[in-house]
């Protein structure tokens, strides 16, 4: 949709091989930056490879993993996989690289069942279940969303829930509409609309959606932030 609309588009994967196939499927982005999000290293070369492009204009924080793992794993820093990915790792993006006008953070309709404590981001002491792992991070997204918007007032930062749609993620039973699934964070991106020119909200569809009353705790966004800063080495501004 942005590129349709003439709109410069910088992409990412996961390593060279899922670089080249997503050039393949859009041949007309700019470019394909590559880096895995289980490796504090590879995002922050990530970042470099962004910021080398200058500042972008929008950036949409879209990168995660499911809520089908089944068992808890770490990544090579040693943290829990689906809270680096999905947490850790866009922390560590929105600090590094240059602050764009506007940031946009996929958040989940299961942030709604988030462990609002923030007591165990690294499943030490809770008994795995890798549902509840991930609605812990789309809660932790739009914390950070929240967070970004009230630390950055000259930056546009929203969260967005695109729906239970039938991606490889969602699966084939999912019951929401495809084809509105990418519509809100592109509009968020680039509209001139008043409607999307605004900071700190959490969206559904184009339209506003109430998050779970935690997500607007400003304590708890700080407290995120401190222990995203502690595991990763680096302080939101």
């Amino acid at each position: 949709m942005l590129v349709e609309q003439g709109h410069e588009v910088f992409l990412h994967g996961r390593n060279a091989a899922r670089a080249e196939e997503t050039r393949r499927k859009l041949p007309a982005a700019k470019a394909v930056l590559t880096g895995d999000f289980a490796s504090l290293a590879q995002v922050r070369t990530l970042a470099e490879q962004a910021n080398a492009l200058g500042t972008l204009d929008a950036v949409i924080h879209n990168a995660a993993i499911g809520y089908k793992e089944r068992q808890r794993s770490l990544t090579v820093d040693g943290f829990e996989h689906v809270f680096a990915i999905n947490t850790l790792s866009p922390y560590l993006l929105t600090v590094l690289m240059h602050r764009p006008k506007r940031l946009v953070y996929l958040s989940s309709e299961l942030h709604r069942r988030g462990h609002t404590t923030l007591d165990d981001l690294n499943w030490e002491h809770r008994t795995w279940n890798g549902t509840a792992a991930y609605s812990d991070t789309k809660l932790h997204d739009t914390l950070l969303a929240f967070a970004v918007a009230r630390r950055w007032p000259g930056v546009l930062s929203n969260s967005v829930e695109p729906g239970w749609v039938a991606t490889k993620m969602g699966g084939p039973h999912a019951s929401g509409d495809l084809s509105l699934g990418h519509v809100t964070q592109a509009w968020l991106a680039v509209s001139a609309d008043p409607a999307a020119q605004v900071t700190g909200r959490h969206w559904f569809h184009q339209k506003e959606r109430k998050p779970l009353a935690a997500a607007n705790d400003t304590a708890l966004q700080d407290q995120l932030l401190e222990q995203c800063a502690a595991m990763s080495g680096v302080e939101l501004p």
